[in-house]
């Protein structure tokens, strides 16, 4: 089958490789569709932290944001997964530690995570192999841009739970991208009142015609109260802005990862007696974020860019914008071009 590989830094080819096999308690799936985040690019750079600390190697296969469907299925799985139009969970534990055990698996120490850590083989491929019980089935409402939002927007609705939002609570996100957006959205959805900072004016076109006109630079940021402040920029100066911002006793939430260490004053945490939430990964958010999906309560598909064949996603990576693209953040892959050429 054909897969995209990243031999080393810097470089990215789509090659022929061996078949996925269904092993005992794990599925065959044919992707369709996958998307492109910002983890994947640092890969192809070379930035990754986990390439660093021995977590992933070069040569590597990514992609970790999918949907597609069951077509076999390995020994002690329920048959009835086959044919289902399904995604899945990134973090894949070992599933007997306390914490697997706890419905924590995306902390199991030993956990390989899908086309990023451990050497497990990601969904930028014709197909994948994947552990049945991580599987989510998709509703015939979830379409296949849908499906392979379901990851990140997880992602983004664990950050609004950490915010503990009420109906009516005024919150700040920091960075309109992908995740910044799906915080707004998911927040939004929740009954809050939903600002965007973001570094510069052009920056703000989008969000704004995504209906939320509370977008703004830190030049002019008005001085009002946030109940929740939710970081979800790569920025390391802004989970200190976070504190800053935050109303006494708020919550500030952190999603985004900044390439060096960010300095918070834990002086002004305990003196404003904020409490701090991390959010990794979308464990524990997927089933929720493909019930709003399915109740069109959050739509999130105005948000990706373009979608291109296995052949494009060289070029995507390496910083190419697609010729045609929207003014979305995203870019999708649709595995089928090549399946069907």
């Amino acid at each position: 089958m054909r897969a995209l590989v990243l031999p080393g830094p810097g470089v990215a080819e789509v090659r022929e490789v061996p078949e996925p096999v269904a092993v005992p308690g794990e599925v065959v799936i044919d992707v369709r569709r996958a998307g492109i985040c910002g983890t994947d690019v640092e890969f192809f750079t070379g930035e990754m932290a986990y390439l660093h600390d021995g977590h992933a190697a070069f040569p590597m296969r990514i992609g970790h944001e999918w949907t597609g469907i069951v077509t076999e299925v390995g020994e002690g799985v329920d048959l009835s997964w086959r044919g289902r139009r399904v995604t899945g969970d990134t973090m894949l534990g070992c599933g007997v530690c306390a914490r697997c055990r706890d419905g924590r698996q995306h902390l199991c120490e030993t956990r390989t995570e899908l086309g990023i850590r451990g050497g497990r083989p990601g969904a930028l491929a014709e197909r994948l192999a994947f552990p049945a019980r991580l599987l989510h089935a998709l509703p015939g409402g979830i379409d296949d841009a849908l499906g392979a939002l379901v990851e990140p927007g997880a992602n983004a609705l664990r950050a609004v739970r950490g915010a503990a939002l009420r109906r009516g609570d005024r919150a700040l996100v920091l960075g309109p991208g992908t995740i910044g957006l799906l915080v707004a959205m998911f927040a939004r959805a929740a009954g809050a009142e939903v600002h965007l900072l973001g570094r510069d004016e052009p920056s703000l076109a989008f969000p704004r015609t995504l209906g939320f006109d509370g977008v703004w630079t830190e030049h002019t940021l008005p001085d009002l109260r946030w109940d929740a402040v939710i970081d979800a920029s790569n920025a390391p100066a802004l989970p200190a802005t976070a504190l800053e911002l935050v109303e006494p006793g708020g919550r500030v939430v952190c999603i985004g990862l900044a390439g060096s260490p960010s300095l918070v004053d834990s002086r002004a945490l305990v003196l404003k007696d904020v409490t701090a939430v991390g959010v990794l990964s979308g464990s524990g958010g997927l089933e929720g974020a493909i019930e709003a999906y399915a109740s069109g309560v959050v739509d999130p598909r105005p948000l990706v860019a373009s979608v291109v064949g296995l052949d494009g996603l060289p070029a995507v990576l390496a910083g190419t914008r697609p010729d045609g693209a929207g003014p979305g953040p995203k870019i999708h892959v649709d595995i089928t071009k090549e399946r069907t050429a």
